[in-house]
């Protein structure tokens, strides 16, 4: 038999429980919601009632997390709605209205494999991720339009095309 000093055997069981967290972590890191947090407005009254309409299916993904306040995943994290997000400030993002709800394209945080848009002059503002993977993103945006519109609007995006040159002084 071979003997382990007492110190040696607490380090080996703290090893041994970090490799097995780190199993366990690596595990459900691929599984829908993993590493998804609530925004810091989550509680608001308007994303409560936004958790009660999530559509069953969106994007021909299946609704498949709910656990956190204010997020909903459809497939394998193909689709992350985060309800309660910081306002978006003012920004030269591109903006779309779609069914009446704008949404700005954020595009310095499009990156691998997703694209987020977060709506614009809602409080409390909604993001939502949506994998590469999706065909139809126009049709989900549509839908998620639908599903947001009630929130309470207080302003409208602006684009370029919308601002007039100012007039030459005479």
């Amino acid at each position: 038999m071979v003997r382990i000093p007492r110190p040696r055997k607490a380090a080996l069981a703290a090893a041994a429980s970090a490799l097995a967290a780190g199993v366990l972590v690596s595990c459900g890191a691929d599984s829908p919601g993993e590493g998804v947090t609530s925004g810091p407005h989550a509680g608001d009254a308007a994303c409560k009632q936004l958790a009660d309409r999530y559509p069953d299916r969106l994007g021909g993904q299946e609704l498949t997390f709910t656990d956190r306040p204010g997020v909903a995943v459809w497939g394998e994290n193909t689709i992350v709605l985060r309800c309660g997000v910081e306002l978006p400030v003012p920004t030269l993002d591109p903006c779309a209205t779609v069914e009446g709800v704008d949404w700005v394209f954020r595009e310095d945080r499009s990156k691998n494999g997703g694209k987020v848009v977060v709506t614009y002059g809602r409080d409390p503002a909604v993001e939502a991720v949506v994998s590469d993977d999706v065909a139809a993103v126009d049709d989900v945006l549509v839908d998620l339009s639908a599903l947001v519109e009630p929130v309470k609007t207080y302003t409208k995006c602006i684009n370029l095309d919308d601002v007039q040159p100012p007039s030459p002084s005479g």
